[in-house]
């Protein structure tokens, strides 16, 4: 099985092409595909080639074989930024479209292989694909991750995350006015039951809580601060739209494709910009930030002009 993200700004188009397109696939071979049962968007078997996608669904090609492991190919990620590095741990500043690490049906730029391609040697704890990963970011997520250097780091920095004593602080421009302007969401996130690409609160789901406070109110959208107790997958953007105000440009959270369009968005507008910890092998405490990226910036300033 193979797993693609449907880019927001192929919204409207035929799933045939847009298919062909992100998978490399011909489009005779997707359309036979479809007809084999082999082809699912959103978690639901697709019937026909010109169903239309809205833009930010997972299209999984259920029939092809799946790859037992998955390698570490050490090459570059444009955009990558190392802010810190030591003897025990890199810091670096993520940009859109880069994952964390390498997975399955992710063909994609990654964290760790963009490190290997700069000759930066990391923990080798943690799963073969992901050594060294303390914590991640989605592949639309901008911002600041750490990773571990040395075996000690990993440990330590691990057991910070658990042990919630890591600040990490995020900025996300979300539609609408959240009200109160200042809140702490707390409700448990799970996988999603018809959809295990998608997150969703979920009664007896892992425990979530995420305090955000307004830094700008506009027209059509805030700009928030959003500090994370918990790191569960895409909780900002999940807690957010289970109060009726997605981050901009998230389809796949119920973002209003018309302003995503409008302001330019090709992803979540949610950027990591500051994380804050004691230091593995100092125990300083240390702060690292990350300025707003170009596209994001371009956004909230049409927002403020609105």
């Amino acid at each position: 099985m193979s797993v693609f993200l449907v880019p927001p700004d192929l919204a409207g188009e035929r799933l045939d092409a847009v298919a062909a397109r992100i998978t490399g696939h011909s489009r005779s071979r997707i359309e036979a595909l479809i007809a084999a049962g082999g082809v699912e968007l959103a978690g639901v078997p697709v019937t026909k080639p010109s169903l239309r996608v809205m833009g930010g669904e997972m299209l999984e090609l259920v029939s092809e074989p799946r790859p037992d492991t998955v390698t570490v190919r050490p090459r570059e990620a444009a955009g990558m930024g190392i802010v810190h590095e030591d003897h025990d741990l890199v810091v670096v500043d993520k940009p859109s479209g880069v994952a964390a690490h390498p997975s399955l049906g992710w063909d994609g730029p990654s964290v760790t292989e963009h490190l290997a391609a700069a000759g930066i040697r990391i923990s080798t704890s943690g799963a073969a694909e992901r050594q060294g990963v303390v914590s991640r970011l989605d592949v639309g997520t901008s911002g600041l991750m750490v990773v571990a250097k040395s075996e000690n780091a990993y440990s330590v920095l691990k057991q910070a995350f658990r042990d919630k004593t890591v600040d990490k602080t995020y900025l996300a421009l979300i539609q609408g006015h959240p009200d109160p302007f200042t809140g702490t969401i707390e409700a448990p996130i799970a996988r999603h039951p018809g959809a295990q690409w998608k997150m969703a609160i979920v009664e007896g789901g892992r425990a979530s809580t995420t305090h955000y406070e307004t830094l700008e109110a506009h027209r059509a959208a805030t700009l928030v601060e959003v500090k994370l107790e918990t790191g569960r997958t895409h909780q900002i953007r999940v807690h957010m739209a289970a109060i009726g105000h997605p981050c901009c440009g998230d389809p796949l959270y119920g973002c209003d494709p018309a302003l995503a369009t409008r302001l330019g968005l090709q992803r979540q507008w949610l950027h990591a910009a500051g994380l804050g910890f004691t230091h593995p092998g100092s125990g300083e405490w240390v702060e690292f930030t990350s300025p707003t990226p170009l596209d994001l910036a371009r956004a909230l300033e049409m927002v403020r002009q609105d």
